[in-house]
């Protein structure tokens, strides 16, 4: 394994600091890769259609079909599972993970395979440096990156100049002006927006605060993406399995008052309709919004 894969330059750190994503090049062989389509070839009947639309209004990024994906592959039987539990610990993400998230790293959700053939939509551009997110936030201070959402992408199929597929504001990472919906839609300043172009094989690094979506996939050949979403130690990200209080704590806490309850639910902030409190000074009541 070339040396370059399982170490950080200070070009790296920089570009990504800069930036707010970073493509590794040639990260897995052609036999790697080959494994990888081959095991999603074998479940291609449980890829399912994306089942709402994720241009939402914008007229650039409206096409004619759904995002499809696929997930599940770390729990798959035996041989299709191997090449994507490698990939969770593989040396360029260890690598790169410990330099931008920190020690002890950890995979907050998926794998997610997310896949396009020509004419699907794109997604609108989401995620900023502002507002602040307390799961995903971006600082950097004494020559040390702290990102604490960033999601790795290995690419199984080419993203060709104009293909469409992940694309990114550069530098949108570290903003503190909120991003004006024109530009997450697409409708003006559309020179802001990068889309790498990427070889089947090469993995791409992005700070989850960097504002980002796909651009509509004109690519005549399939675009294939396995998404992993990894999150420093202290960060959680999506809700898990034991999240509301009766799954934390059990029954009985259904005989606390919402407010009591509000205060035990699990780390995460993906989610709808957590209640949140609010006190007037002489009692706690849950926020209408």
């Amino acid at each position: 394994m070339d040396t370059y894969l399982y170490t950080v330059s200070e070009e790296e750190k920089y570009y990504f600091d800069l930036r707010g994503y970073l493509v590794v090049r040639n990260a897995l062989t052609a036999e790697a890769v080959s494994e990888c389509n081959a095991a999603i070839d074998h479940f291609a009947d449980q890829i399912s259609v994306y089942p709402n639309s994720l241009a939402r209004d914008s007229r650039a990024l409206q096409g004619t079909t759904s995002r499809q994906q696929l997930t599940g592959m770390l729990g798959w039987p035996a041989p299709y599972r191997e090449p994507f539990r490698r990939l969770l610990v593989h040396p360029t993400v260890v690598s790169r993970l410990n330099e931008f998230s920190g020690p002890g790293f950890r995979l907050d959700h998926g794998p997610l395979l997310i896949s396009a053939t020509e004419g699907t939509e794109g997604h609108y551009l989401h995620g900023a440096g502002e507002p602040f997110s307390p799961a995903t936030w971006y600082h950097q201070q004494n020559g040390k990156i702290y990102c604490r959402g960033i999601t790795v992408a290995w690419q199984l199929t080419a993203c060709n100049p104009g293909d469409g597929g992940f694309a990114v504001i550069p530098g949108s990472h570290k903003t503190c002006e909120p991003t004006p919906p024109e530009i997450r839609s697409l409708a003006e300043y559309g020179e802001l927006v990068v889309q790498p172009a990427m070889h089947a094989g090469d993995v791409l690094f992005f700070a989850e605060t960097a504002t980002h979506g796909t651009l509509p996939w004109k690519g005549k050949t399939q675009r294939r993406s396995v998404l992993y979403k990894y999150a420093s130690r202290g960060a959680a990200r999506a809700t898990g399995k034991y999240f509301t209080p009766q799954a934390r704590y059990g029954a009985w806490t259904d005989e606390l008052t919402p407010e009591q309850q509000a205060v035990l639910y699990g780390p995460g902030v993906h989610h709808k309709g957590l209640p949140l409190l609010e006190s007037d000074g002489q009692k706690t009541s849950i926020a209408e919004s």
